[in-house]
C-alpha cells in the first residue's frame, strides 16, 4: 500500500473537494477541476482533508490508491497555484509565434507547423521561451511534450526544442583525419 496515501491530503484554504456520483471534483481559487473516480479506489471528504482507500483488498486496488493520491494532490495544487512548462528553442531559423489559440512553429521544414492549444492551457512566448500554464498538470505535461515532439534536441549541435533545465548530451562529430 503506497504510503503517501495512508494520510490525509491536506485542503488549504478556500478549497472545496466533493466527490459524488464517480466524479471528484476541486473547486480554488483559480478554476475547478473533475476527474472520474475508479470503482476499486474509494474517496473520502473530511474535515482532516481527502483520504484514498482501496474498496478491496486485491493487488490492482492497493496500487491504484498511490496513483489517486497523487491525482487528488495535483488537482489541488492546480487550483490553487496552477503549472507551468518552460520550453526553449534552439536553431538558426527556428521561431515560433502564438495567434489566438494557434501555436504556430517554424522549425526548417518546407511547411510551417501549426498545432491548436487546448482548451484551458495558457501559452505565453517571452524571447525565445515558451510557457505554458494551466491547471490541469497532465495538459500542462502532455502539450508540452507535443510541442517538443514536433523537433526534438540533436545531439550533434543541440538543435530543436528542449524544456528549461534540459541537458542535452553531446556528441563528438566526425574527426578530421
Amino acid at each position: 500500500m503506497s504510503r503517501l496515501a495512508k494520510r490525509p491530503i491536506a485542503l488549504p484554504p478556500k478549497t472545496e473537494v466533493t466527490f459524488a456520483e464517480g466524479v471528484l471534483r476541486v473547486k480554488g481559487p483559480k478554476g475547478e477541476l473533475s476527474r472520474p473516480g475508479n470503482r476499486m479506489v474509494d474517496i473520502a471528504v473530511s474535515a482532516e482533508g481527502v483520504q484514498v482507500s482501496p474498496k478491496s483488498g486485491s493487488l490492482q486496488a492497493k496500487a491504484l490508491i498511490g496513483t489517486y493520491a497523487s491525482h487528488v494532490r495535483n488537482m489541488i495544487t492546480g487550483v490553487n497555484a496552477g503549472f507551468t512548462k518552460k520550453l526553449l528553442i534552439e536553431g538558426v531559423g527556428f521561431k515560433w509565434d502564438v495567434a489566438g489559440k494557434t501555436l504556430n512553429l517554424s522549425l526548417g521544414f518546407s511547411h510551417p507547423v501549426k498545432m491548436d492549444i487546448p482548451a484551458g492551457l495558457e501559452v505565453k512566448i517571452e524571447k525565445g521561451v515558451l510557457a505554458i500554464s494551466g491547471l490541469d498538470k497532465e495538459l500542462v505535461g502532455q502539450f508540452a511534450a507535443n510541442v517538443r515532439k514536433q523537433k526534438k534536441p540533436e545531439p550533434y549541435k543541440g538543435k530543436g526544442i528542449r524544456y528549461e533545465g534540459e541537458d542535452i548530451r553531446r556528441k563528438q562529430g566526425k574527426k578530421a583525419a
